[in-house]
């Protein structure tokens, strides 16, 4: 076992742990999230009966109609709790996204195409890129969900000490990545649909039929993989490098595997599958007349190509999957093809659960009208605040990020959240696509010191291997520059984004006209 030589890794941190140990005590007396949600769903309806007895209404800035709430507590309320339970559960729209994403980025998990693919990147790695490197393979591994923490974290560790650097700083710079850059990515992942279907289910409380596309912030994501990439390793290399010193623990220098012949051959595979796939797109998305624009007027825009980008996430990870599975000899019949999808599935059972109750409380918002009454009031209250565009911003930035200190799930927090800050926006004039990116910048520039993030407990793991007397208090005290140089950095590139008014996305512009 490896010593810890580092005995100024304590000071100052007592107040934190303190702090972090009511953090952490108050989020675990929440409820289970499906239980949350449930009560949620709950308390909605008794909610409904006493805003129809006071007579809660408001006008609607946008047709001049009296919106009244409607009680769920009546006969007819039931009825409709009743005969709509499960299509409320089977349109949801985060449930179908997220599935199929997951069957075929299953595949590619399953074939070990995604595993092999980060060792790549970070064995080609100069030396003085190899922060960098880390940083930025962490972003790009939020599109397999945990893979980055389960793989990469560790790895990073094993990199860092390989070349006689601390492993803690190597673990850091990849646990960034990964995590405090979780909405940053050049592709798309199983969070995009999933945020996008939470964010259409709330936007149609104000505009019925409103669509928010799983594209809908990806040119502010894909730029903001730089960004944060490199806030990262400034981060690492200025501050958690000099902070650690010199590893002079005892830890074994443990050799980073190069690619194997089988594994070499599957990226070609892989490869070649994925030229194949990237020209069909660009055969379909290319010409002014290409098969995958909108039909009607020859745009990207509402076409089956943006509107069918969950189905090219399953194809383009199955096939790229299956190609290497092929190479590297790791799937060898149709059963290990599979047995992938069955096991990204067997995953879902909660989140499955989740979207159950989850869909109920939304549903149940949006029949009472509670949540377009609430957002009216609520952007009454914002506009006599006198705050402006960048104050806005900057104040749903750190409430997002507060509540995710209590609250790991983004989903969880997201279904909960969009019904009610997405149609208040709305109502001030800010697209729901505007809203949904600036809460997933605050939502990840907290991860790295949220006790309650799913993954944390496994960190502190992996960090006990280099330093033995690691708890919450270390692993925070190590991240904190991470969270706090994040936060500045993104925010400060939302504000100029917005400034410069430019589309998070394709078709997603930053405000809607008010009235």
């Amino acid at each position: 076992m490896s010593k810890d030589r580092r005995p100024a890794s304590r000071e100052g941190g007592r107040w934190l742990e303190r702090a972090l140990a009511i953090i952490e005590r108050v989020g675990n007396l929440l409820p289970h999230p499906a239980i949350l949600f449930g009560s949620l769903a709950a308390a909605v309806v008794v909610l409904s009966s006493v805003a129809m007895n006071l007579d809660l209404t408001a006008i609607h800035p946008g047709t001049g109609e009296t919106i009244h709430p409607v009680s769920l507590l009546t006969v007819p309320g039931l009825h409709r709790i009743l005969t709509e339970m499960v299509t409320n559960f089977t349109d949801f729209a985060p449930l179908g996204t997220v599935l199929v994403s997951l069957l075929g980025i299953g595949i590619a998990e399953r074939s070990g195409l995604i595993g092999t693919v980060l060792r790549l990147l970070v064995l080609s790695a100069p030396r003085s890129l190899l922060t960098f490197v880390i940083v930025f393979a962490g972003i790009l591994s939020n599109t397999a969900s945990e893979v980055g923490y389960v793989l990469l974290v560790p790895l990073g560790a094993m990199i860092f000490l390989a070349v006689g650097r601390h492993p803690v700083a190597g673990l850091a710079a990849a646990f960034a990545g990964v995590s405090g850059g979780y909405s940053a990515n050049l592709l798309l992942g199983t969070l995009d649909p999933l945020l996008a279907g939470l964010s259409e289910e709330a936007a149609r409380i104000v505009v019925a039929g409103y669509e928010v596309n799983p594209t809908c912030n990806w040119y502010f994501m894909a730029a903001s993989t730089f960004i944060i990439a490199i806030a990262g390793t400034l981060t690492t290399e200025k501050v958690i490098i000099p902070r650690l010193g010199k590893w002079e623990g005892e830890g074994s220098q443990e050799k980073l595997e190069q690619l194997g012949p089988d594994e070499k051959r599957g990226l070609v595979y892989a490869g070649i599958a994925t030229v194949f796939m990237v020209a069909f797109l660009l055969w379909g998305t290319v010409p002014s007349d290409g098969f995958l624009r909108n039909p009607d007027t020859g745009s990207l825009l509402r076409s089956p190509f943006t509107s069918g980008i969950v189905a090219f996430i399953f194809l383009g990870a199955a096939i790229m999957g299956i190609a290497y599975g092929k190479g590297a000899r790791t799937l060898k019949t149709g059963s290990d093809v599979v047995d992938g999808m069955t096991k990204s599935m067997e995953t879902l059972g909660i989140y499955i659960v989740l979207c159950f109750f989850a869909a109920q409380f939304v549903a149940y918002f949006k029949w009472t009208n509670l949540g377009l009454i609430f957002a009216v009031k609520g952007a009454d209250v914002l506009k006599a605040s006198g705050l402006g565009d960048i104050p806005l911003i900057i104040s749903f930035v750190l409430l997002s990020a507060v509540i995710n200190l209590a609250m790991g799930s983004a989903s969880a927090k997201w279904a909960i959240m969009a019904p009610v800050f997405i149609p208040m926006f709305m109502l001030l004039g800010y697209s729901p696509e505007l809203v949904q990116t600036t809460y997933r910048v605050g939502d990840s520039v907290t991860n790295v010191i949220s006790p309650l993030m799913s993954y944390f407990p496994l960190i502190i793991a992996f960090m006990k291997r280099y330093q033995p007397n690691a708890g919450i208090g270390t692993v925070v005290a190590t991240m904190l520059p991470y969270s706090v140089v994040f936060f500045l950095v993104w925010t400060v590139m939302l504000i100029v984004w917005f400034i410069f008014d430019l589309p998070v996305g394709p078709g997603a512009p930053l405000k809607l006209p008010v009235g």
